[in-house]
């Protein structure tokens, strides 16, 4: 078997079998394949595309390249979710709590943000001491003790995923949805949950920008999981405007704990309790009436707020900081920025937001890129609402005045303004189940 042959069969449309599929991750991962040629294979894909059957094949590959967590020592049936990226997305420090608050064992591996999209692992290292590099028989231990854990990937867990995102990064071959899908898929596959549910974000601040786009995603996803013998559904929800009002690490970490003690911004809790029903349902909790329930129970009861500080001290992290955000760190430079003209925000661009909160110091530009947990972004005035001249849009944090120019621009660029109200954005677009759509 010949690397250059299977970029040829490819190029020519047609599909590649699963020995052809396992040979080019494995040789990829080995060094058998170099990188011109993997390249070379990325980009038939993308213009070629793969079938559900080769899209599955390459996912199960990827999944198998590493190590594989076998939570069969974690009583119960596990539970995760997954979000694809986006501005403003805490959702799973507050949906985890609530899933588990409900009795869920909640088993989650998160990754670190880069370019505009934030991180629950950066999220959660904003806390201090708190610790997301546990070894398995930690991360074990913990979910069977208080029923919750996150922690980050580790290098083993499906390498050929990292080495393939790293090529198509450089090769302008991201936004693909087979290769997204594969690349979601096998971490998912490999981190050994029973049951996933799929955050597909779309819009502005969203890899996916149409709806249609982020439904076609979903779906292979969630094939692919049943295909692989798991629990998966998918919820294909909005990006384009900010998820709540925080945009940055110690920022988000406060908005969320306002979440868990009732005091949400309507969509992002609205959102949090629809993501914590489903999953709660695909564990056999009960059907989506009682679902609702459990999950609106454990937000409004305070059993969700306790239980994130039950993790937070479990990791190692000051759990102080969770009951009194006042205990965080200030960052030490504060600027409002203010509207230069009267007019409903008619329309916001997500991910300018997004990349103006990573230059004061909330993200990475580089995977070398060292975060400020300080930066970030609060939100004012969001889509939908009447602004006046000189009120504040955003209030910026930063560690670093010289940042805020560059920033400033770009927040203020990302915001439309008319002189009518326009309608209201849709907070969930549709639920993807196997062989199943239902679009609101």
């Amino acid at each position: 078997m010949r690397m250059v042959d299977l970029i040829s069969k490819k190029k020519q449309g047609e599909a590649l079998t699963n020995p052809e599929i396992d040979f080019i991750v494995t040789g990829f991962v080995d060094g058998s394949v170099p990188d011109y040629q993997m390249a070379a294979f990325l980009m038939t894909v993308y213009f070629k595309g793969m079938s559900a059957e080769e899209t599955t094949a390459l996912t199960l590959a990827m999944a198998r390249s590493g190590e594989r967590m076998d939570l069969s020592a974690i009583e119960g049936i596990k539970a995760d979710k997954h979000s694809t990226g986006g501005v403003g997305d805490k959702t799973t420090l507050i949906v985890a709590p609530i899933v588990a608050a409900c009795g869920v064992k909640v088993a989650k591996m998160s990754g670190r943000g880069l370019g505009f999209t934030g991180g629950t692992i950066d999220k959660l290292e904003s806390v201090k001491g708190f610790r997301t590099d546990l070894s398995t028989r930690e991360f074990i231990e913990t979910v069977n003790q208080i029923g919750i854990c996150v922690t980050g990937g580790t290098k083993d867990l499906a390498p050929a995923d990292k080495k393939i995102y790293a090529l198509r990064d450089v090769i302008g071959a991201v936004d693909n949805i087979p290769l997204i899908a594969s690349s979601i898929m096998s971490k998912k596959l490999a981190s050994g949950a029973d049951c996933i549910v799929l955050d597909v974000k779309t819009g502005s601040g969203a890899f996916m920008k149409s709806v249609e786009e982020s439904i076609l995603l979903s779906e292979m996803m969630v094939n692919i999981g049943h295909l692989a013998g798991k629990k998966v559904s998918a919820l294909v929800t909005d990006m384009d405007i900010p998820l709540g009002n925080s945009v940055g690490n110690q920022l988000e970490i406060m908005e969320a704990v306002h979440t868990l003690q009732g005091n949400g911004e309507k969509r992002l809790t609205q959102l949090c309790l629809t993501l914590a029903a489903t999953m709660l349902m695909l564990a056999g909790a009960g059907d989506k009436t009682a679902c609702e329930a459990k999950a609106a129970d454990a937000l409004y009861s305070g059993k969700a707020f306790e239980k994130l500080c039950e993790l937070v001290t479990a990791q190692g992290g000051d759990a102080a900081v969770i009951r009194d955000a006042a205990l965080f760190t200030p960052a030490s430079v504060v600027y409002e920025l203010k509207a230069e003209q009267s007019g409903y925000i008619g329309r916001m661009d997500t991910e300018k937001i997004g990349i103006a909160s990573m230059l004061l110091g909330a993200g990475r530009e580089t995977k070398d890129s060292v975060i400020d947990f300080s930066a970030g972004i609060k939100i004012m005035k969001k889509t939908g609402d009447y602004v006046k001249q000189g009120e504040a849009l955003a209030i910026l944090y930063t560690s670093d005045q010289g940042l805020l120019q560059q920033a400033s621009e770009k927040y203020t660029e990302s915001v439309t303004f008319t002189t009518e109200k326009p309608p209201e954005t849709p907070l969930i677009y549709a639920f993807v189940e196997k062989d199943h759509i239902i679009k609101y």
